[in-house]
């Protein structure tokens, strides 16, 4: 009786899947090594609870400087305000307290920069934060500026009202005051149409607002239209205090929540240079803070700092990465870019 000799394609899968599993085995057991270089990374002295990154002056310096040296706080407010993934309130939060202790105490932070690139957010979150910025302004006497690299729609104007002066890109798009919830499905229709029912237990009137799967009251929702009355005040009123140039009435009855492009947003008034850079931003919050020109200065970003084990599985550990990336180049690059992908978006 013949042999049954194995097919070239059966051979292949088989020699990948060894070579896969023993790629597998070496990446789990260089695990240890992993978690000591990253222990060992630090790109620069900072707080227990904050990373501090020294980013680059007007000339393009970034090494540490004596502590007596003035500060410059740049803080980040991109994606979605309030959500994961985005800029949260209590990492702003943290981000101030811990901008005057430690290596930044003796009130070495002079001026805030926000760097602004988002869609808004949630109203409780945009609110919060712009009261923290309003608060450390207030309490230690420096001045906020903004500088617009993108999109600060709704929530992100919210924000920039925090601001003394607000400047962009002319490349930017500006503008959306208002507030929006839902939108709310109602398939009792459809539901009777295919023989369907539902019944949901309740205690508290109103209690089941906006129910989908039964028919709805005339004044439906009405509690919830309130609230959001109550925030697009409170947002049109903030707009219009921080933004003198705009002309409430025309906010809300002409404006309403669209968007204009820098120069129109200059124009109307929601911003004060709609031609501007990064650079020009961070050169006019020097002078408002009375660095005079000449002296050495650091611009800081901080972010809050995760635990060596949240790093490892958000994609964030450098060593991790490195090694993935040398372990599985040739086919398996494939695989590290999924796997940095997914990284990045999980």
């Amino acid at each position: 009786m013949d042999p049954v000799h194995e097919s070239i394609f059966s051979s292949t899968i088989r020699s990948f899947c060894k070579a896969f599993s023993a790629m597998i085995g070496i990446g789990v057991s260089l695990i240890p090594l992993i978690l000591l270089l990253g222990s060992f990374r630090s790109d620069q002295p900072t707080s227990p609870k904050v990373d501090a990154k020294f980013l680059p002056d007007l000339a393009g310096n970034v090494e540490p400087l004596s502590p007596s040296s003035p500060v410059i706080l740049r803080v980040n407010i991109h994606g979605i305000i309030g959500m994961e993934g985005g800029v949260l309130a209590d990492d702003l939060d943290l981000i101030l307290t811990e901008s005057r202790r430690g290596q930044f105490a003796n009130d070495r932070v002079k001026g805030v920069l926000l760097h602004i690139n988002t869609p808004g957010g949630t109203s409780t979150a945009s609110n919060a934060m712009y009261q923290y910025l309003e608060e450390y302004k207030k309490q230690y006497n420096v001045p906020i500026f903004a500088y617009v690299e993108g999109l600060c729609a709704s929530g992100g104007m919210y924000l920039g009202c925090a601001a003394d002066k607000i400047l962009s890109s002319d490349m930017s798009v500006i503008g959306s005051v208002g507030v929006v919830a839902g939108p709310f499905f109602n398939a009792y229709t459809l539901m009777e149409k295919i023989g369907l029912e539902a019944k949901t237990l309740t205690e508290g009137k109103d209690k089941d607002s906006l129910n989908m799967f039964r028919p709805w009251k005339s004044d439906e929702g009405a509690s919830i239209q309130e609230i959001l009355s109550a925030q697009y005040e409170r947002f049109v009123d903030l707009v219009a205090q921080s933004r003198p140039r705009i002309d409430k009435e025309a906010l809300v009855q002409t404006y309403g929540a669209q968007l204009f492009d820098a120069a129109k947003a200059q124009e109307l008034g929601y911003i004060d240079d709609g031609n501007s850079s990064y650079k020009k931003t961070l050169q006019e919050l020097l002078v408002a803070a009375n660095i005079e020109e000449g002296t050495e200065y650091q611009v800081v970003e901080m972010s809050p700092k995760n635990s060596w084990f949240e790093d490892l599985f958000s994609g964030k550990s450098y060593a991790w990465h490195q090694i993935l990336s040398s372990l599985f180049w040739g086919r398996g690059e494939h695989l590290c870019l999924f796997l940095s992908d997914v990284s990045h978006h999980s």
